[in-house]
């Protein structure tokens, strides 16, 4: 049996009358007339003698409505179990996040979240793949990109500069660059795979007056690789380290765009709207981004 056409018939039992079921259903009186005879059809039974315009039931329509009844309460205790849950903050938030943020941002975020609200349970994915929301693979995710899925709902959070950075070993060898004028003569780490379509790398290998002779595909290993005094590295703000300095911002790189998102069937979710609230403003916040 389908559960709409149980629903007609519970509450045209109720109501004893067909306008006035109709009117609670926000359905028009045809509708509901037709439904009906079509569910008694269905089952081969009649559910209901009229009398003097008021739907009296049959006895197979009052055997029903008890099972009916057994039903519905299951349904609304579960709506109410649901809204409950929505409404209170406690539960498990999976959140997804670019390595350099779940590295340098979200553990010291996350502690003084669980600090704040001890009843609210992160599960922190490290990724750049963009994961499934509609199946609770992730719920809030942030990332970098210009135009976040259409699907997804949020805000954004910052533009990010990019700079150019080294360790203080290299900069004692080869001197502190201070603009994209003082590069003559400097070592930098390339960029390779996918890294090498941004514009701040296109730039990098067209200079003739730079050497380049370690490259990567990855923007945590070049950060490492630039601590270790592999050369100079073109990075988002984002991976800045402490043991690397930061020279100048490289305008021609353009900037990111940290998004916070969420699938719009979430976004009522009070767990949900928490984290993404007080993420939201510990990013906003961040002086390390600040540049």
């Amino acid at each position: 049996m389908d559960w709409n056409d149980l629903k007609i018939f519970y509450t045209v039992a109720e109501q004893r009358n067909l306008t006035t079921a109709a009117d609670v259903l926000g359905m028009s009186h045809t509708t509901v007339f037709r439904r009906l005879k079509a569910f008694e059809s269905s089952i081969g039974s009649r559910l209901f003698d009229r009398i003097q315009g008021r739907y009296e039931l049959t006895e197979t329509g009052l055997r029903l409505l008890g099972k009916v009844r057994i039903m519905s309460g299951i349904v609304e205790d579960a709506a109410r179990e649901i809204v409950g849950d929505d409404r209170t903050p406690g539960g498990t938030v999976i959140v997804t996040a670019p390595s350099s943020f779940a590295q340098h941002f979200l553990p010291s975020f996350l502690l003084e979240l669980s600090t704040l609200y001890p009843e609210i349970a992160v599960t922190l994915l490290v990724t750049n793949d963009e994961l499934n929301m509609s199946t609770r693979q992730a719920d809030v995710a942030l990332r970098v990109t210009k135009s976040p899925p259409d699907h997804l709902v949020g805000r954004k959070l910052m533009s990010i500069r990019w700079g150019m950075y080294g360790a203080p070993s290299y900069f004692e060898r080869h001197g502190k660059p201070e603009s994209s004028q003082d590069l003559t003569g400097h070592t930098f780490i390339g960029a390779s795979g996918r890294l090498t379509t941004l514009e701040g790398y296109t730039w990098l290998e067209r200079q003739n007056d730079l050497l380049s002779r370690t490259h990567t595909d990855d923007l945590t290993t070049m950060s490492s690789l630039a601590a270790a005094g592999h050369g100079l590295a073109l990075l988002p703000d984002d991976l800045s380290r402490d043991d690397l300095e930061r020279c100048f911002t490289l305008e021609l790189a353009g900037k990111n765009s940290l998004w916070i998102l969420t699938h719009p069937d979430l976004r009522r979710v009070e767990r949900i709207n928490i984290v993404m609230r007080f993420l939201g403003e510990k990013f906003k916040t961040e002086l390390r981004l600040q540049r």
